[in-house]
């Protein structure tokens, strides 16, 4: 008998329209699902995750949106990091390296994202899928929990 106990991992998964929508509205379910989980609006926890799912929403319905075709936001906790993965359809369309971003110039209007995510996390990255891409990050949880 193995004595290994494993804990799991709170997960929450959902598919939203990739529109400016949904894209938005994948914020505020992130918000609320961490509220589930105890990590209180307005920490820095939260408003971290908030802004990285707010960015990479919206590079997905702008870079990665296929017509006809949802995204998808995934959030996982545990005692060291959340996790953030939103999945688009598609695969052509990569983001830079985290070593590639440049910011942008200091008049330009977009291209800044990136940059808050890399800010944000520990570590951030994409992979592949089947069908389309993951942009997944990791914040941080602090040793107090919030």
């Amino acid at each position: 008998m193995n004595s290994e106990i494993v804990t799991p991992v709170p997960e929450f998964t959902r598919r939203l329209s990739a529109t400016r929508c949904g894209a938005r509205l994948a914020r505020h379910v992130a918000l609320r699902q961490l509220a589930a989980w105890g990590v209180p609006l307005g920490t820095d926890l939260a408003e971290a995750v908030a802004t990285v799912v707010a960015e990479l929403a919206a590079n997905a319905v702008t870079h990665g949106r296929v017509p006809g075709r949802d995204f998808e936001l995934r959030l996982a906790l545990d005692a060291r990091v959340v996790r953030i993965e939103v999945s688009d359809a598609r695969a052509e369309r990569r983001p830079p390296a985290p070593a590639d971003i440049a910011p942008p110039a200091d008049v330009a209007e977009t291209g800044r994202g990136l940059l808050l995510v890399q800010a944000l996390t520990q570590a951030w990255g994409v992979t592949p899928r089947d069908v389309g891409k993951t942009v997944w990050a990791e914040i941080a949880v602090p040793t107090d929990g919030r």
